[in-house]
């Protein structure tokens, strides 16, 4: 994997920290970023790199959105070529490649951990809603930016959050464009909780990060992967399908161990995920 422009990386005692690194552009997101990023969270997954994935950001805001680049450089939103309906279907497919540049959060086998600062506006609500922890800062607020330069909101917004907080409340922001701040966004469920500053709350996040990345790596992606399908499935689909995992997955190896851990008052040791097969 190449160095990349847009984030710093590190990897330490489980936990992969990827931070947003253009500061000095609000954190914007240009080309680069849509392809950086599922490159960097792919690799941790599929190799399994770490337990626990941090996202947090630098400077003023955690990020502007989408960089205006990738409307004006040429390349990708608007197609040529064609008639209309011809570009209409390759622009779906150039809007699915952006859907996909977050879905690999959602889609990651460990927890990933939101910590917003400042603005997290347009595309910053569609990433860190498929986050599955958000916390943030007193100053921080989301934006659904989308409708206030004249186009509906796609690359994920809406189908993830109208699980995370009341409808209504998508509605008015995805509507009006309207600021939602912190304390509103913790009082509706979108954030667990606010902290004065970016450094209180890098602590708390790296803290419950630890904490995870302590336990059995296997029942952690289960529990990723029962939550995940209960919100997009019905309560007797989700019971048959925890069923089903259980049949396959259920380690008493590892259950032995968090006993015997317990029992023997120390840090338990669970193997890692393994790497995944991507060829034959």
């Amino acid at each position: 994997m190449t160095e990349p422009t847009c984030f710093k990386l590190s990897i330490e005692n489980n936990i992969a920290h990827i931070q947003l690194s253009r500061p000095e552009a609000f954190n914007a997101m240009p080309r680069a970023f849509w392809n950086e990023l599922p490159a960097i969270v792919n690799d941790i997954n599929d190799n399994a790199r770490a337990r626990v994935i941090v996202i947090s950001s630098t400077g003023k805001h955690f990020t502007a959105g989408m960089d205006i680049s990738v409307f004006t450089d040429g390349e990708g939103v608007a197609a040529s070529g064609g008639d209309q309906y011809t570009r209409a279907e390759t622009f779906r497919h150039f809007v699915k490649v952006l859907q996909d540049s977050f879905s690999c959060l959602d889609d990651a086998r460990m927890p990933v951990i939101a910590a917003i600062q400042g603005g997290c506006i347009g595309a910053g609500v569609d990433m860190t809603s498929a986050c599955d922890i958000r916390y943030c800062t007193e100053d921080a607020f989301f934006q659904i930016a989308e409708i206030n330069i004249g186009m509906t909101a796609d690359v994920g917004t809406f189908p993830r959050l109208c699980k995370l907080i009341p409808e209504g409340w998508v509605r008015e922001l995805a509507y009006a464009g309207r600021r939602l701040p912190a304390a509103k966004a913790k009082e509706i469920g979108l954030v667990n909780d606010v902290f004065a500053t970016q450094e209180a709350m890098l602590a708390h996040v790296m803290e419950l990060a630890q904490e995870i990345a302590t336990k059995a790596p296997v029942p952690v992606a289960g529990s990723k992967r029962m939550i995940n399908y209960a919100r997009d499935h019905s309560i007797a689909d989700g019971l048959d399908y925890i069923a089903t995992w259980q049949a396959g997955m259920f380690a008493p190896p590892h259950m032995a161990e968090a006993f015997a851990a317990k029992a023997q008052k120390r840090e338990p040791e669970f193997p890692d995920l393994a790497p995944l097969r991507k060829k034959m």
